[in-house]
């Protein structure tokens, strides 16, 4: 018996967050956009492995869905590990731009429809 799961990972999910199923904040959706700080703040406890592999990726903005496809973890411990970065102040968070429904520029989209009449 290895001890891994199916993927091949030798500790299970809940054990990289303590134990913890629920983020302690909602500040995080799939295409929230998430930044290491730099420099790290010097006050902040040491990160564990996963933390800091997470800030690896975030040095430059990455949303939580691809930190979570990149670490292959499930989003919801992806979310749980970010909370923990955001309050220590390792990180931020961006939320997605709001969208506004607007009148659609008619002129543009007869522009897009003749060009792709010529492919």
């Amino acid at each position: 018996m290895s001890g891994g799961d199916s993927a091949g990972r030798l500790v299970r999910p809940f054990t990289l967050t303590g134990g913890r199923t629920r983020p302690s904040r909602a500040d995080f959706t799939l295409i929230t956009t998430v930044t290491a700080v730099d420099p790290q703040p010097e006050a902040a406890p040491r990160p564990q492995p996963e933390h800091t592999r997470i800030l690896r990726l975030c040095a430059e903005p990455v949303a939580v869905a691809e930190i979570a496809a990149r670490l292959d973890l499930p989003v919801s411990v992806v979310v749980i590990l970010l909370c923990d970065l955001l309050e220590a102040g390792r990180i931020t968070a961006r939320p997605p731009h709001p969208v506004t429904r607007t009148t659609p520029d008619l002129d543009l989209l007869q522009k897009v429809r003749d060009g792709l009449g010529r492919l």
